[in-house]
């Protein structure tokens, strides 16, 4: 037989709420299990059915996602070593003035906005903001397999051009922290910048990579996540995502 499992995970893997999301739900009274109120840390097999009442639905579409052109000198999540973090840079002054998702900016926006993924303190380019579980699950989940794209200017550190080997190496047969990584699609955009299309995000794991074939990274900017392209939005300015988009 199946083994029943957590109600807040099983609502997490039927994309309903982020597990911390649906404990909260199911104290508010917010969760029925073939129609009778949850409590928490019931547990439920799959052919039971959840429901969940208008007010949680209601609540999470009024949760918002924001994308950052982050520059460099600002941290991703909280404050460290002295640097902001890039939320600072949502105020409205910093709102791209092309963006066109008709949302009016309001502090409770601000309210448990948290980085779905990192960037380094001196990469640039596209890092989410997001209120909603359901996003962060979809975009650093374990089983995540969005893409990420990045520009990568690099130098070489033995002299000449990267060997074809080395390239393929890249593209597939490094390894770091012990643990092979997952195929990767890398090649030349020009004669000093690289493309990377990555599955997965090890901390700075470009620049490790990089360093593994004997180039170091000068520059680093993310141009796209899954189906959600940086396009024109500013360094240093915001946007929201909008309805039609999606990673």
């Amino acid at each position: 037989m199946t083994e029943p499992v957590r109600l807040s995970k099983r609502m997490s893997e039927l994309g309903l709420a982020s597990r911390r999301e649906a404990d909260a739900w199911i104290e508010q009274g917010w969760v029925h299990v073939d129609g009778a109120p949850a409590v928490l840390g019931q547990k439920v097999l799959p052919h039971q059915k959840i429901s969940i009442v208008r007010a949680a639905a209601a609540e999470q579409a009024s949760r918002v996602t924001v994308l950052i052109n982050k520059p460099i000198g600002y941290v991703s999540g909280q404050a460290e070593d002295g640097y902001e973090p890039a939320v600072v840079l949502v105020r409205p002054e910093n709102r791209w003035r092309e963006d066109r998702a008709p949302l009016r900016f309001q502090r409770e926006q601000l309210k448990s906005l948290v980085p779905a993924g990192r960037l380094d303190i001196d990469s640039t380019g596209l890092l989410v903001l997001t209120q909603d579980g359901r996003v962060a699950k979809q975009l650093i989940g374990e089983d995540s397999g969005v893409e990420k794209e990045y520009l990568v200017r690099v130098q070489s550190l033995r002299g000449g051009r990267l060997p074809d080997a080395e390239l393929r190496r890249l593209n597939h047969g490094l390894a770091l922290d012990g643990a092979a990584l997952k195929p990767a699609k890398v090649w030349w955009q020009n004669e000093d910048q690289l493309r990377f299309i990555l599955r997965e995000g090890k901390k700075r794991q470009i620049r490790r990579m990089c360093e593994l074939v004997g180039l170091k990274v000068v520059a680093l900017k993310r141009i796209r996540i899954g189906g959600v392209l940086l396009g024109d939005l500013p360094i240093g300015q915001w946007r929201y995502l909008r309805a039609d988009e999606n990673f």
